[in-house]
């Protein structure tokens, strides 16, 4: 079985770009006031979650492991 991530947006950074929706619309949404929310606060590793993260023009999505909490992105300096 694969990793499991826990994800988060921290919505005092999100701009609701919407970036994460449309690179992975099955794991972000946007609510009411345009700010991003996961659609589950764990869900299997997969690249569209990653890089919706990646493309997030404010850093606002953080994805760390369910299992240990080890950052998977932002990755640790």
């Amino acid at each position: 079985m694969g990793d499991r991530w826990h994800v988060e947006v921290d919505r005092s950074v999100c701009i609701g770009s919407g970036l994460c929706v449309g690179n992975a619309p099955d794991g972000f949404e946007l609510d009411s006031a345009r700010q991003s929310h996961p659609r589950a606060a764990d869900a299997d590793a997969n690249e569209r979650i990653l890089a919706a993260a990646e493309s997030c023009p404010v850093e606002a999505i953080a994805i760390t492991l369910a299992e240990s909490g080890e950052p998977v992105f932002p990755p640790e300096e």
